[in-house]
This record gives C-alpha cells, structure tokens and sequence, in this order.
C-alpha cells in the first residue's frame, strides 16, 4: 500500500528573525507535533520543505516550488503550514494554490493557527474569514516592506552606507561610514583626470594595464574580498568598468537610491525610474573627485551617449565570443565589418591580441555549420519536415477512476454511521477499496510519469521541427534565425568556430 505523504512547509524570512514563535525549530516542533495527532500519519511518509530567509509575499523560493511541483505529480497527499503567512503573503496567489490548484490534484491544506482544513470545506474556499486572513496577512508585508525602508533612510541620512560592499576607492570604517581607500581612491582620480582631459575610455583601459595597475576586481581579492570573478581579466580593464566609474556620483560624496523601482511586492524586476523621483543624500561621505572634474567628464561622455547614431542589428549581435578570453567579441561598423577581441588590445602577449575575423565569412561559416548538422541528424520526411510520431496517453479515465473510488469511499462511510451496514461490513469494503484506489493512483502515476516523458520527446521533436523548416528556408544566416537557435559562437584566432545552441539535444 502507498504510504500517505505528508508535507511540513516552513518559512522563515529576514525579518522573523526576531520572533523566537517564528524560528524553524519552533515551526517544526509545532508541525511535527500536529501530523502525529492526525489518523492518517500512521506508517505516514513526513517530508520537511524548509526555505531559509525567503520573503512570502511571491513565490519564486526554491523549496515551496519543490513542494508545488510534487503535488503536481500527485505525490502530496497532504501539506501542513503554521499560518497562512508562512506559505504566502500574497493574497491572490495564496488563495489560487489552496482553492485550485492543492483541490485539483486531491491535496490536502491544514493552517494550523487559522483553524483551517481544507477537508473541511469541500467545495468551498473557507469563507469571509479566510478570505479576511488572506488579506491581513498582504497588508502587514506591505506595512512592514515600507518600515523597512523608512528605517534603512533614516540610517543612510546619517552617514551609514547600507551595502556590504563598497564601491571601488571606497572601504567600511569602523562606524559603518564609507571612507577612502587612499591606493584605490588614487586610481580613481587617474580616471577621472585622464577623462577630463579628453582621453576616451578604451585609450583609459590601455593606460592602466600598461601601468599594470590591478582591476577592481584584483584589488578586492588582494585584501580578501572574494566576491568578484576574476578568471578572464587578465589583469586587463573592460571599457564598462571604466564607464560605470565615470558616471558613479558616489565619488563626489553624494549617495543615491531608490533608482530603480520594483514593478510587484517581493518580486526581482525592475525599472529605472526618473532621476527627480531618486533619493539623493548630498555631502554623505568623503568625496574622491572635485565636482568639478566630474561635471566636466559628464559633459564630455554625454557626446557619446546621445542617440544620435541609428542602431545597427545583425545576426550575431551578443552572440560572438572569443574562444581565449571568453570576451564578447566587438564589431565594427565599415563597409567590410570585422569582428574583434576588444579585451585583449591593451595585452600584446595575449593569443587573442588583434584577432580579427571577416564579419560575412564568420556569419556565412555559422549557417553552413547550422545547415549540415541539421541535415546530418534530422530524420525528414519527403517534404523536409521531421517526422513525428509521439502519443500522449488518455489521463481522464484515470482521473474519473479515482474520483469515483474516492466518493465511494466517503458514501460508504456515511452507510455505517446511518447504520445501513455494520463496522466490520464496513472495515472490509473500505480495505478493498483503499487497495483498488492505491492500484489506480499507481497506474495514473505511472500514466503521468510516461505522459511527461512523451511531452518531453514531443517539445524536443517540435524545436527539431521548427529549427529544420527555419534553416531550409533560410539562404543565409539572420537575426531571427540566430535568436531562435544560436546562444554564443566561440571564435579562436585560427578561425576556428563553436557553437553552443539554445534547445538542448537539438542536433542528438
């Protein structure tokens, strides 16, 4: 027989911390405590989802989309929270999960603190009063997102700098202030004054190599902060480091946030917002640069930035790399277009130093290649399309089975407590019931697990397909067709290329 699952979902988030109530152990304790004093935890399986530090108001934390996707593939019987909250703190998803999505593939939904069980409420969402739950718990992580803030500016007002990492030519005093890092700091007003003077930033990167002057990135390590990847520099600057620098004004000690603004509660996306809409702390720290300087340099790089320049496309835009550095390669604009490894200009040693390749050749080498594997491994039919023979197995006889079996089970129940048979009349039936209604869900798993792997092979077969019908169609290589299948091409200074593909397995 197959063993009733249960799972304990646990949350705790940055700002529970302080609630000893709200601890993992404690959480677990009360959850534990509940499945044992339930009929059904005997010779029960007890899975613990556990995520760590993760904020409920969405639902992109690791361990909660483990548990969802197992209730997807019918392998929950039953999920136990402490409240509403730590499962979620969005109204909306919160209630889609419980009342459609948990009901749909027969999961159970037990809140402990909110008295709440889904059994309970069986073609109903619980009432006003969960309803009412749902949103007094979206309201105090709005309330709490905005005391969070307004706690984090008052601090910042006073001169605290928030992050954990300084900008470059900056370091944490005791206090928690930034201050100069005097090695640092001094690079950093090379910059500037190199660019004031009317040097752009390409000649900038060629300088300090030649100085051998460490990356930000070195830098950092040197003094035992790992927290940058330094394995393709080489020592070497990249232009948009040099850029970044020249347009931080943290560097005339003025502090700015809340440039960007998020477009959901609790999500990662983001905008930029309008710079009178920032928050702007003037005289916050030590300034490195004169205003001065800085407002000349501004002036100077606003030349370069005007969209005054048509935008160019072609096909392997963020696509080409060097094969040596691992570089984006650049791409010259001329009549006769020439890819090229930027990178390693300032570094005459490097393999890459002034590798250069034909932009038509290297673009025309990439549909050939796209072209021939196809070819090579698509099996097509007489029309060029690839064949595809996958079925997906029937799943609502299974389904209608089991709702069938479940349902009899809950009338036979209501005949012995009306009396209409007796206990052990009763005991029997439901056994063979419970073994016929084990043997269907294994069969429906069984019938899932395989219709997965069909929908899988049909994806794969698909992308073949579309990939196939794009490249025989195509004389040359596009911008379409690149996106639709071409994640980075490798260029080595032999004029050797590889090509790593978007779809997975697409030329097995």
């Amino acid at each position: 027989m197959q063993k009733y699952v249960i799972a304990l979902y646990i949350r705790l988030s940055i700002e529970d911390y302080k609630y000893d109530s709200l601890s993992i152990e404690n959480q677990s304790l009360v959850l534990h405590e509940y499945a044992a004093s339930m009929p059904e935890a005997l010779n029960a399986e007890i899975m613990e989802f556990i995520d760590n530090g993760y904020s409920g108001t969405n639902f992109e934390r690791p361990q909660v989309q483990k548990l969802i996707e197992l209730v997807r593939a019918n392998q929950i019987d039953c999920i136990i929270v402490k409240d509403f909250s730590r499962f979620g703190r969005n109204s909306i998803e919160t209630g889609y999960f419980i009342e459609r999505v948990f009901p749909l593939f027969h999961t159970r939904f037990i809140s402990i603190s909110d008295d709440f069980d889904s059994s309970k409420f069986k073609g109903d969402t619980g009432g006003m009063d969960v309803a009412f739950k749902y949103l007094i718990s979206e309201y105090y992580s709005r309330d709490m997102s905005i005391k969070t803030k307004s706690a984090k500016y008052a601090k910042m007002q006073r001169g605290e700098y928030q992050s954990k990492i300084c900008p470059y030519g900056y370091r944490k005093s005791a206090d928690g202030r930034m201050e100069p890092d005097p090695e640092a700091a001094a690079v950093v007003q090379l910059i500037f004054q190199l660019a004031a003077e009317g040097i752009n930033a390409t000649a900038i990167t060629r300088e300090l190599f030649r100085r051998n002057i460490p990356t930000p990135g070195q830098y950092k390590a040197a003094h035992g902060n790992h927290t940058h990847d330094i394995s393709r520099c080489h020592g070497i600057w990249s232009t948009s480091t040099i850029l970044r620098i020249l347009e931080d004004e943290r560097y005339i000690g003025s502090y700015v946030i809340g440039k960007r603004a998020v477009l959901e509660v609790g999500g990662t996306r983001s905008r930029m917002k309008d710079r009178d809409k920032w928050y702007i702390i003037p005289d916050h720290h030590t300034a490195i640069v004169e205003k001065a300087i800085f407002e000349k340099v501004q002036a100077s790089q606003l030349r370069f930035s005007q969209p005054n320049k048509k935008k160019r496309d072609y096909p392997l835009k963020g696509k080409a790399f060097c094969g040596c550095c691992g570089h984006a390669l650049s791409r010259t604009m001329q009549k006769t277009s020439y890819y090229y490894c930027r990178h390693s200009e300032a570094d005459e040693k490097s393999r890459c130093h002034k590798m250069r390749i034909n932009a038509a050749e290297l673009e025309k080498a990439v549909f050939i290649t796209l072209k021939k594997q196809m070819e090579a491994a698509a099996s097509l039919n007489p029309d060029g399309t690839v064949r595809l023979e996958v079925a997906v197995p029937e799943r609502s006889e299974y389904e209608q089975q089991i709702e069938e079996l479940q349902d009899g089970k809950r009338l036979l129940y209501e005949r012995y407590l009306l009396g209409e048979i007796d206990l052990d009349t009763y005991k029997a039936e439901k056994t063979a019931c419970d073994e016929l209604l084990l043997k269907t869900k294994n069969a429906y798993a069984a019938v899932l697990a395989q219709a997965k792997q069909k929908q899988e092979e049909r994806s794969r077969q698909e992308s073949r397909e579309e990939a196939a019908e794009a490249i025989l169609d195509a004389d040359t290589l596009t911008t379409e067709l690149a996106d639709f299948l071409i994640d980075r091409v490798l260029v080595y200074p032999d004029n050797r290329i590889e090509i790593a593909y978007k779809i997975k397995d697409i030329f097995d």
